[in-house]
């Protein structure tokens, strides 16, 4: 009988599109059998710490508070290019120095970076589904953004912040946005692990060489929020050829989010992403 690995994903678009090739049966899985579990991204940071699952979708601006019990996957990342998350508010309307902002959770890269650029502001966290009426409602002056949700907003609302914006004066120009991408718990064998990271590269890969049958699938399979060409641009934003594998210009921006963190206290040192990651020389050790 396969061994059954967890796999937690959020609901959006993307990575439903990097994830469902494997549950199609598009890739050679190596005996493992994997069980997805959709869950919003906030909820899955949560778990992450408490260690729940074996391979999970983070946020990367939480990584450095797992460390320890999860390695971060080279695959299924997603970054932002001069675009992320919106903050945005209602037309014509001032923001306060302390204005209240609804954000998408506590541990999400973009509260984060908020939280650093703004920090006389006063958070609300909610799930991010809620934020665009909550901002309509006036329950909150201003709200960031996130997933889909950046691409079609009302129109009584206008973006008062790129969160792109904010990272490039924090970070320096050149390096992507990170935002979100995997961890796998340190207690599996490592040569699974190894496997596991191989199978979701494949995945990815799978999924971005076969786009438009499997977004015809989503479509059809009623598993995606959006559709046609709206689908087709918020997969070319962050799950396209740049997400199959982590690149060096993605891990100097990686190592420059974590040093951003260190230098702003919230967490005890800055971290290099490569010591982080599954040591692929073992499967060269053990193929000689």
């Amino acid at each position: 009988m396969p061994k059954t690995i967890q796999l937690a994903h959020s609901p959006d678009a993307d990575d439903i599109f990097m994830y469902y090739a494997i549950k199609f049966g598009w890739v050679d899985t190596k005996g493992l059998s994997f069980e997805n579990i959709g869950l919003d991204i906030e909820t899955l940071n949560v778990e992450a710490l408490k260690g729940t699952y074996d391979v999970s979708a983070i946020s990367f601006g939480m990584y450095p508070l797992i460390k320890e019990e999860y390695a971060l996957l080279r695959t299924a990342v997603s970054f932002g290019e001069g675009y992320g998350p919106k903050l945005i508010k209602r037309k014509g309307e001032k923001l306060k120095r302390r204005f209240k902002a609804a954000l998408s959770g506590r541990y999400t890269t973009n509260a984060m970076l908020f939280r650093i650029y703004y920090p006389d502001a006063r958070p609300v966290y909610m799930d991010f589904l809620e934020i665009e009426q909550a901002v309509i409602d006036g329950e909150v002056d201003a709200g960031v953004l996130i997933h889909e949700s950046i691409l079609d907003f009302d129109k009584s609302l206008e973006v008062h912040k790129e969160i792109w914006d904010i990272w490039v004066e924090l970070a320096g120009e050149g390096l992507p946005l990170p935002l979100g991408g995997m961890a796998l718990r340190r207690s599996l064998p490592l040569n699974r692990a190894i496997d596991i990271e191989n199978i979701l590269i494949d995945g990815v890969k799978n999924a971005n060489d076969r786009k438009e049958e499997l977004c015809t699938k989503l479509e059809s399979d009623n598993l995606v929020r959006i559709s046609d060409a709206m689908l087709k641009k918020y997969l070319a934003m962050y799950a396209s050829d740049e997400s199959i594998e982590l690149s060096e210009r993605q891990l100097k921006a990686l190592d420059r989010l974590y040093q951003i963190g260190f230098e702003y206290g919230m967490w005890e040192c800055p971290i290099t992403t490569e010591d982080y990651l599954i040591p692929r020389e073992y499967s060269e050790m053990r193929a000689r």
